[in-house]
């Protein structure tokens, strides 16, 4: 049985807002805005290169703007992509070293959403 996370909704207060910062300064490209009738509208935004988007919007989720914590972007440079988002105006915390030899950097969009950049531990040569 195949089974693939495709997309995932981000509690929103104001679309419009945190459509700008998703796209203007942490660089996901839209691929949907939709009004589908006066209670829903759909919003599709995908970062970089990745399988999975993000949908946020009017009447897509029942869950509390900033109630999000903790979705993951894999990256390859961590420093290189906090010096980006940074340069954008994203509050990017410095990178940290985990215990289980990945990098870590925290940032959140305007409601409080918590997103997780993190740089895989590098495979040892040899």
């Amino acid at each position: 049985m195949d089974m693939k996370l495709e997309l995932v909704p981000v509690p929103v207060s104001d679309v419009d807002r945190a459509k700008a910062f998703y796209t203007e300064k942490v660089g996901f490209r839209e691929d949907i805005d939709q009004r589908v009738n006066e209670k829903i509208r759909f919003v599709q935004l995908t970062p970089a290169g990745s399988a999975c988007s993000i949908a946020m919007g009017e009447g897509i989720t029942n869950q509390e703007p900033g109630s999000l914590d903790g979705l993951i972007l894999v990256v390859t440079d961590i420093k290189a992509t906090q010096d980006q988002l940074s340069q954008r105006g994203v509050q990017v915390s410095e990178p940290v070293m985990q215990p289980w030899g990945t990098i870590h950097a925290d940032f959140a969009d305007p409601d409080g959403n918590r997103w997780t950049l993190q740089q895989p531990r590098r495979p040892s040569a040899g």
